[in-house]
């Protein structure tokens, strides 16, 4: 299992390892290997300034929704004036820390069925594109990958593409034998 949850991280959260993207959010079949995985992980990665953290574990289907993120990225990002506002018209409370804001997060992602839209901010995608997703329940997008992108299609592209071609680089060098935390980017 710990072997397994390493290599997502390669297939699933390279951009964030390599300081392209601030976070990555995946789903991980539940263990008690997968919670010492985490553990460790977040240990290693601790230096990085990367962590990991359970999001939601489901019962129905036994698997945890695992959030891995650049900490100090996604603080800033939320704590943009625009962005503030759209989070407190979501109904996010910003008077705490930044743990209580993804605490809130955890939240609404366990309590509501469907995926709270907002989450996107939390990725580190572009609030135009968040909140373009949202006025238009998801059409009318101008190019769709890593997710649905409202704004200049050209742009959004070379994004995607930028993050295709550093997990490719990230499962080459991994197959090759290069260990996962000699890929990390530094803070």
């Amino acid at each position: 299992m710990r072997q397994k949850f390493e290599q997502q991280l390669v297939n699933l959260c390279a951009p964030t390892l390599a300081g392209l993207k601030p976070a990555n959010l995946f789903r991980c079949p539940e263990s008690p290997e997968l919670f010492q995985s985490i553990c460790e992980w977040n240990e290693k990665l601790k230096s990085f300034g990367l962590r990991i953290r359970v999001m939601k574990w489901c019962h129905k289907t036994k698997s945890c929704l695992i959030y891995v993120c650049r900490w100090d990225w996604i603080c800033r990002e939320i704590q943009r004036k625009d962005v503030c506002v759209f989070l407190q018209k979501c109904g996010y409370d910003l008077s705490g820390d930044m743990e209580s804001v993804i605490c809130q997060l955890a939240r609404r992602l366990c309590l509501r069925a469907d995926f709270p839209h907002e989450i996107g901010i939390f990725l580190g995608y572009p609030l135009r594109d968040v909140v373009g997703f949202i006025c238009n329940k998801g059409q009318n997008y101008s190019c769709s990958g890593c997710w649905k992108s409202y704004g200049d299609a050209k742009e959004a592209q070379q994004t995607f593409d930028s993050y295709k071609k550093c997990t490719a680089c990230y499962q080459h060098m991994y197959e090759k034998g290069v260990p996962l935390i000699r890929l990390i980017a530094a803070a």
